[in-house]
């Protein structure tokens, strides 16, 4: 389980763009985004490196945590 902080997101085209951009390096991904408080979940094969840095290519900024 792979837990981020992501910061610049606040609608749904944002949800499903950082989740987009996990599975495309692991289709099987369980991922959950709280729009609220900013947290990204995902259930994933994938490191956590690959994931944030995923995340980052699509204009957002991950934060530790």
């Amino acid at each position: 389980m792979i837990e981020l902080t992501v910061r610049g997101m606040d609608c749904a085209h944002c949800v499903r763009a950082v989740t987009e951009a996990v599975r495309e390096l692991d289709p099987q991904a369980s991922v959950e985004v709280d729009l609220a408080t900013g947290r990204v979940r995902a259930e994933t094969g994938a490191a956590r490196d690959a994931v944030a840095q995923a995340i980052t290519a699509e204009g957002y900024e991950v934060v530790e945590g």
